[in-house]
């Protein structure tokens, strides 16, 4: 099994930063895909970015691209994501995903494990 916890989510004002964190235990996922993605209220999920844990390649959401960096530390096992220049229209739950296999694309259903989210709430 494994389990994904993330941290790190908190209020801020319109160009502020803030970092998440997600810590990965359980099965060993050298060849997943781990990415972030965001609910906010009444909306689907939203495909964030990803990052290879292999290679480290990364893609990213045109809505975010330029202001958020993913990233991950192979020895603690921990994924990052910095959020700079935030804005109001960033407010949602964000939730680390590990892939089911070696390759994803940017659906929820290419991922398979779950944590149970972070709040980010931008203030204008």
């Amino acid at each position: 099994q494994v389990e994904l916890v993330e941290s790190g989510g908190g209020l801020v004002q319109a160009g502020g930063s803030l970092r998440l964190s997600c810590a990965v235990s359980g099965r060993t996922f050298s060849t997943a895909v781990m990415g972030w993605f965001r609910r906010a209220p009444g909306k689907e999920h939203e495909f964030v970015a990803r990052i290879s844990w292999k290679d480290t390649t990364t893609y990213y959401a045109d809505s975010v691209k330029g202001r958020f960096t993913i990233s991950r530390d192979n020895t603690k096992d921990t994924v990052y994501l910095q959020m700079n220049s935030l804005k109001p229209e960033d407010t949602a739950v964000y939730y680390c995903a590990k892939s089911w296999t070696s390759w994803a694309g940017t659906k929820p259903s290419d991922f398979g494990s779950w944590g149970r989210g972070t709040q980010v709430t931008v203030s204008s």
